[in-house]
């Protein structure tokens, strides 16, 4: 199934005229920036069935981050919003902005999860390839254990360090 796109600017142009801005991000994204006009109402909820209540006059415009989340998942996000005529935002909340166009920012929200495993991620592996050339061969193993829970993630879903790190301090959520 193919689903018609749209520039940041024609969808700017649609949102004027009536239709509804679908953030599909997770909460965490949409806390730290998101597009004044869009509602979050996230990927994984569309996966687990939820549907957005529309009749068949709605039109919806999904978007994500850069445009492949939408993409990838056409024909959940137009059932999601049936029977109401869905449109995808090319490049996502990333080419509304190369558009010049507004977007909500508050800095003060944590950066968003995948974001912060991919910080520690490198952040552990660096160090360890650095101290075994440096200090000794043994914290090759350090590179070694993140790049298997990286793989095991991957493979399983389900990411230590992301849940790890969801518990820390600075991922309490502020409204």
């Amino acid at each position: 199934m193919t689903c018609i796109t749209l520039s940041p600017r024609d969808a700017e142009t649609r949102i004027r005229q009536g239709a509804q801005l679908i953030d599909i991000r997770e909460a965490d994204e949409y806390a730290r920036e998101h597009i004044a006009q869009a509602r979050l109402f996230p990927l994984s909820a569309i996966e687990k069935g939820e549907r957005l209540p529309l009749q068949a006059t709605d039109e919806v415009i999904f978007h994500c981050q850069a445009g492949k989340r939408s993409s990838d998942n056409a024909a959940k996000l137009v059932a999601a919003a049936a029977p109401g005529q869905v449109w995808l935002m090319e490049g996502g909340i990333d080419a509304w902005k190369q558009a010049g166009l507004p977007t909500v920012e508050d800095k003060s929200q944590p950066l968003p999860l995948m974001r912060q495993v991919q910080i520690a991620a490198g952040i552990l592996i660096l160090c360890g390839v650095i101290l075994g050339y440096t200090v000794a061969q043994g914290f090759f193993l350090l590179s070694g254990f993140v790049g298997a829970g990286l793989l095991l993630a991957g493979m399983s879903g389900f990411c230590g360090m992301a849940r790890l790190l969801a518990v820390m301090p600075w991922n309490r959520r502020s409204s």
